[in-house]
């Protein structure tokens, strides 16, 4: 039989320092495994010699591939995530990988697409994944099940994120 001192005040009180530093252990690793990811494309670039672009730039054009966006949408979209993304597509356009044009219903609003050489740049980096997709289930890195369960949890805790910043709780 227990008695009270032995009962933590909160239910689940037991589980959080363990917890609390295994999601600490998670966020640090979220951070590095961007900044990696961008160094991965980095490689990627100096080996084929590409020299004008940066990694952030790169992924930029990946995610918006075919698509034609204004910059707010980037970021809602999720293809973006800097504050700088003005700068960012302003450099994109004068190196010629994007295209801009205002957009016909709201002037203030510019759209923007990849170029023939955006394209190629984004087939580079989409190379690059699929290279790496193959090697980690070569590899047995991860199966394609648990990946899909990472990123469903990863999911998770974003909308949980999202429920923080929309709402006070």
């Amino acid at each position: 039989m227990t008695s009270m001192a032995d009962t933590p005040s909160t239910p689940g009180a037991e589980k959080r320092p363990d917890f609390l530093g295994t999601y600490l252990e998670t966020l640090s690793m979220v951070e590095r495994l961007h900044r990696l990811l961008l160094d991965v494309i980095k490689d990627e670039f100096e080996r084929l010699g590409v020299i004008d672009i940066n990694p952030v730039q790169a992924l930029l054009l990946f995610n918006v591939g075919d698509n034609v966006v204004t910059a707010g949408e980037l970021k809602t979209r999720g293809y973006y995530q800097g504050s700088n993304v003005s700068y960012n597509l302003k450099k994109l356009v004068e190196a010629g990988y994007m295209h801009h044009e205002r957009c016909s219903v709201d002037r203030r609003a510019v759209r923007v697409r990849l170029t023939a050489r955006g394209a190629e740049i984004r087939n580079v980096v989409a190379s690059l994944f699929e290279r790496h997709a193959t090697g980690i289930v070569a590899r047995d890195v991860l199966s394609p099940n648990r990946i899909s369960e990472i990123n469903n949890d990863l999911r998770r805790v974003e909308n949980y994120w999202t429920e923080q910043i929309r709402y006070i709780y």
